[in-house]
């Protein structure tokens, strides 16, 4: 009876790394045809059958990219509306959560409710009020207009929140009773003890902010304001489009994304699985 669940465990173990090998061959299909268009000429692109490997790599597509366009003012626009973004954020979030979570106000699980329920408003809805809005503040076509609009984000407050709930209210309690302040014992207790959430935030803030493309292409019309998503697009003519130089610049753009998930792979998935544990 023994040897028969043995095997049936087996059996079970076997079926399910299938699965996941599949799925992760799946998933990585698109990104390894795209490293590979990127290393080929345009004509050869789209080839039937698929070349995996270019038979003469076009290695001078990653050089022409920084010829056709301005990628360093790009990628350093990128760079910093990401960053500076996803640390605001986290401020925000952090602070917003820590309130909702530990101190006691009058109809604070109501303000929650209605302010984590904003989450289910499509951007499409208010785009074109919030859009009049910052025109009429004249921050349209700067850098600082567009980081006012993204420096809440309601799911960051219940990610920081549900880690917030599981530190035992005993653990603040006797720091308020050694002199701790609110604000240290947030900054030296609470937020330490929340870092894989916090570290989850920081991944999915950076990269949505790094792909986002719908609003640099509505605030931003100057070309040094510009973003590297913007800069993909210039590849893409009326007539023609030149694939492989895209390819090039979205690997390149892929990079920064890649890195910074390495770095908190780890913690990503702690604070992934943590952040339904008590609500």
């Amino acid at each position: 009876m023994a040897k028969v669940t043995k095997k049936k465990n087996l059996a079970g173990s076997v079926l399910v790394y299938v699965l996941l090998i599949g799925l992760t061959v799946l998933t990585l299909t698109p990104l390894i045809w795209m490293l590979s268009a990127s290393l080929k000429l345009d004509k050869d692109v789209f080839s039937v059958p698929i070349q995996w490997i270019p038979a003469d790599p076009q290695w001078s597509n990653y050089a022409k990219v920084w010829e056709k366009i301005p990628l360093l003012t790009f990628t350093f626009n990128s760079l910093k509306l990401t960053v500076l973004i996803t640390i605001i954020q986290v401020l925000t979030s952090s602070f917003a959560a820590y309130g909702f979570a530990k101190c006691n106000f009058k109809g604070r699980n109501v303000l929650f409710l209605f302010y984590v329920a904003t989450m289910a408003i499509p951007w499409q809805v208010y785009m074109l009020p919030q859009y009049t809005l910052m025109n009429k503040m004249h921050l349209v076509d700067t850098h600082i207009g567009y980081i006012f609009m993204q420096a809440f984000i309601p799911f960051g407050v219940f990610l920081m929140r549900q880690a917030f709930i599981s530190i035992p209210n005993e653990l603040l309690e006797a720091a308020r009773i050694d002199g701790m302040s609110e604000y240290g014992i947030f900054a030296k207790i609470a937020l330490p003890l929340s870092k894989a959430s916090a570290t989850t935030l920081v991944i999915f803030s950076f990269v949505t902010i790094w792909n986002d493309y719908m609003g640099p292409m509505l605030y931003f019309n100057t070309e040094s304001k510009k973003t590297i998503q913007l800069g993909i697009k210039m590849f893409m003519g009326q007539y023609s489009t030149e694939w492989g130089l895209i390819m090039a610049v979205s690997v390149m753009a892929l990079i920064p994304v890649f890195i910074i998930f390495l770095i908190g792979q780890k913690q990503f998935v702690q604070g992934i699985a943590s952040s339904g544990i008590k609500g």
